[in-house]
């Protein structure tokens, strides 16, 4: 074969190689999709339990099965990060709303690891299964081949609420990066049904509903004002305080108790809050503190700084929020992936977007189920129509010589070669014309469906099917009625 040299500028192909494996990076791994408001390997996480069979009313499975399995299906990035995706989705202090079930060591909010994958268990949420998995049988999303071309994945999953809102995100790609905050389930979706009855709604009509981020840690927002800017331009800085309570402690002297944290101190942020507590009283800049420990439980967070008797606890408390990170700042960026593309998004754009995926989904799933009701329809009047006439059928049956010839009688009329008892019969048969799907319906009927109660539920079923089919083209016709559903 000849050798074949192409010259080109060197810089040229740099740059189109990185911004290919930017591209890839933002769109396949680092940022969540607008619509489900996950990135590509939670949902590969959740949609391998869902094709396992792990179900919130089964028992839990090793991690390490889930684990393995993702990764020989669909995402062959290495172990690592599919477990540390398994672990986020499972921490209650990191997810508003977790989506996994675990159960064994998934670490803790003071910054201590999940235990290994071999040792812990997990399984879906029950909001999981039903608000991102239970439509996947109706056609309502596309699939793709996975990474080998021997599995099909979905590009998203039918989520029935904006979870990039619920749940927020946190993603570095190359050169852009997403924050999301947390915020309560129940204020989210009151202004989705706000804004789908009224999509001129402003930001400020949203925030009737959504008042502001609500953070698993607590904590309490101060810079409240600055909150409508953030959600129409989709970035800023919001200003996180713990919460501060004073108790009476031992011999007259108060305690100072920290009962919810700022959501960046999750972490080790905890361990260098007490190490710089501690540095204040170390670096002369308070004589106030006697003692400090860390009362922290499954139960929740509880900090308790004890401070002498004529401690001045206003001013120390100031003193906290300037010198440690008691107040912090939870910087916004709401960047996810919207038909195809990175874009910073403000709060009325994330749930426009997840309102029309979910007409579109809507959309699709009644449209699945209506044809699957109006072949249920067909089938249904062929064969009452057959019990009316079954003493012809039977004859058909008979005296036909095999399936094909009888098939051809009640399809197409046609009654060559069949042995009838009566011309009459053989007139009845010729003008006979059963659907194709109606045919193999009866000939494959069984003997006890002429039972009369059997007709009966037979003539049910069918009343049942015509008012699902009003119902469902009732849906598809009239998008009031969709909203409704």
């Amino acid at each position: 074969m000849e050798e074949k040299i192409i010259k080109t500028e060197y810089s040229e192909v740099m740059q189109k190689s990185y911004i290919d494996y930017a591209m890839s990076v933002i769109i396949a791994r680092a940022l969540p999709d607008a619509r489900d408001g996950l990135k590509p390997v939670q949902r590969r996480v959740l949609y391998d339990m869902h094709e396992l069979g792990i179900k919130y009313d089964k028992p839990y499975r090793k991690s390490a099965r889930i684990v393995g399995d993702t990764m020989g299906k669909y995402h062959p990035h290495g172990d690592s990060s599919i477990y540390e995706a398994l672990v986020v989705m499972t921490q209650e202090f990191k997810k508003g709303l977790p989506l996994v079930d675990g159960h064994g060591n998934f670490g803790n909010i003071e910054g201590d690891g999940a235990a290994a994958m071999r040792y812990t268990e997990a399984r879906l949420q029950r909001i999981t299964q039903e608000a991102f998995l239970s439509d996947l049988d109706k056609d309502v999303v596309d699939f793709f081949p996975n990474f080998d071309e021997t599995e099909k994945e979905p590009t998203v999953l039918p989520a029935k609420f904006p979870n990039l809102l619920v749940n927020g995100s946190e993603g570095i790609a190359v050169g852009m990066a997403t924050s999301i905050p947390p915020h309560n389930l129940g204020e989210v979706v009151d202004a989705v049904k706000a804004f789908m009855l009224d999509e001129t709604i402003t930001t400020e009509g949203l925030m009737k509903y959504i008042k502001g981020p609500d953070f698993p840690t607590g904590g309490i927002v101060t810079n409240k004002d600055e909150l409508k800017e953030i959600y129409e331009t989709g970035t800023g800085k919001i200003k996180v305080r713990g919460k501060v309570d004073i108790e009476k402690g031992k011999a007259g002297k108060t305690n100072v108790v920290i009962s919810e944290i700022p959501y960046p101190m999750i972490g080790a942020n905890i361990s260098k809050f007490l190490m710089d507590v501690a540095a204040l009283s170390e670096s002369k800049k308070t004589q106030d503190i006697v003692d400090i420990s860390n009362q922290s439980s499954k139960e929740g967070i509880r900090i308790v700084i004890e401070l002498r008797k004529d401690a001045d606890v206003d001013n120390f408390v100031n003193m906290l929020y300037k010198k440690t990170r008691l107040e912090d700042t939870f910087g916004v960026n709401m960047l996810a992936i919207a038909d195809g593309r990175p874009e910073i998004m403000s709060l009325k754009q994330i749930i426009k977007h997840n309102v029309d995926f979910q007409f579109q989904v809507a959309t699709r799933k009644y449209t699945t189920l209506l044809a699957k009701e109006r072949e249920k329809k067909e089938i249904q009047e062929g064969l009452i129509k057959a019990c009316n006439v079954i003493d012809l059928i039977i004859e058909i049956l008979r005296g036909s010589k095999d399936r094909a010839m009888a098939k051809a009688c009640l399809v197409e009329g046609k009654v060559e070669g069949i042995k009838f008892r009566s011309k009459e019969s053989k007139i009845m048969a010729a003008q006979l014309r059963f659907t194709d799907k109606q045919a193999n319906a009866i000939l494959e009927m069984r003997l006890y469906k002429l039972i009369g109660l059997e007709l009966e539920a037979l003539i049910n079923e069918h009343e049942e099917t015509m008012a699902n089919i009003y119902r469902y083209e009732d849906i598809l016709d009239r998008r009031a009625s969709m909203a409704q559903v």
